[in-house]
């Protein structure tokens, strides 16, 4: 059956809980970041009928008589393969809520008809997985050793024998690059990417941000800070390392950072700090960490935090530390950012 629709604990742990891509790892006139691609769209092959083939950005080659049609993938990745028109056959990673609803990272999906081979970290059933007879696994990477995302270590080995794998880092590099990944794989899987709901969402995500540039630049005194809530710490990005505050930054945003010598706790993902210690930074504007592992803003119930400037101004908004890499999904995240810049009040 075709996998094509018509177009319409560990630091891993602690990274995967909220921690490190903002709490994000505990549990192209935009920025020129081609040196850090991985590798090129030259490498890819689409390929509707006959031979495929796919070099992903640990720069391992997969090759398949076909192009593969039981494909099972991180929950974010089939979400945003999911925009481009293509199924997959099973997901892993945060899928459903408590409450049966879909999770942030699971998109526009239709949760309730997917195969979950785990839904949290450290799950992934892989007598299930080698029941689906997958032709390929995808996921994204969040370190530069090339580690599966969500991929446990300790069943690694099993499930990397039951079918190939095919990595899309979002190490280390703008946002735009993981886009341009996914659109790629996503052609190669046969998708089209002429559709006007694709070329449309591409566009819509250029507008953005320039608009978001604009922002930046009308509001270079603006303080943003990258947050995420744990219930005994609050972990405050740092701008390097993430896909999402790189481009950001690239586009001219002035966010607070942490020193360098106290982001090399965590590899230079965050600082971590006691909710006594929550105001140690001045902010006018906090984007706060929006996956399900982490306390959300209104739900913290800390009086600090209640006390922040960017707090009582109401100058909140959402951030997505694991972005579905579909340019659809990405315009709402850089445009609450710009309407941020573009609105807010000098607080700090």
């Amino acid at each position: 059956m075709s996998n094509v629709r018509a177009a319409h604990p560990t630091r891993r742990g602690i990274l995967a809980a909220g921690g490190a891509l903002g709490l994000g790892a505990a549990l192209a006139a935009c920025g020129d970041d081609s040196a850090k691609s991985g590798s090129s769209d030259k490498e890819t092959t689409a390929a509707k009928s006959g031979p495929w083939t796919f070099k992903d950005d640990r720069g391992t080659t997969v090759k398949l008589g076909k192009a593969p049609a039981d494909i099972v993938a991180f929950v974010g990745v089939a979400a945003a393969l999911y925009d481009y028109g293509v199924d997959v056959k099973g997901v892993f990673g945060p899928t459903r809520t408590k409450d049966g609803k879909a999770d942030v990272q699971a998109g526009d999906m239709d949760v309730s008809k997917l195969t979950v081979l785990g839904n949290e970290w450290g799950q992934f059933n892989v007598e299930k997985y080698a029941a689906l007879a997958p032709d390929v696994l995808i996921t994204t990477m969040f370190d530069a050793t090339g580690t599966l995302w969500y991929v446990p270590d300790e069943s690694k080995d099993k499930i990397a024998k039951l079918a190939p794998s095919v990595g899309i880092s979002a190490y280390d590099r703008q946002l735009t690059v993981p886009l341009q990944r996914v659109w790629a794989l996503a052609e190669s899987l046969g998708a089209d990417m002429t559709a006007s709901r694709v070329t449309d969402a591409k566009k819509r995500f250029e507008t953005a941000s320039s608009r978001l540039r604009a922002a930046a630049k009308a509001h270079p005194d603006i303080k943003v800070m990258a947050g995420s809530a744990a219930q005994d710490l609050f972990y405050v990005s740092g701008s390097d390392l993430s896909v999402d505050l790189e481009y950001f930054k690239a586009l001219g945003v002035n966010f607070v950072e942490p020193s360098a010598s106290v982001l090399k706790a965590s590899g230079g993902w965050y600082e971590s700090l006691s909710w006594e210690n929550v105001d140690k930074y001045q902010a006018d504007i906090i984007m706060m960490d929006d996956r399900t592992a982490t306390i959300q803003p209104a739900d913290i119930t800390q009086a600090t935090w209640k006390k922040l400037p960017a707090v009582k101004a109401g100058q909140v908004i959402a951030r997505s530390p694991e972005p579905i890499f579909s340019y659809d999904k990405c315009v709402a995240m850089v445009e609450n950012l710009a309407k941020a810049l573009e609105t807010a009040k000098k607080v700090s």
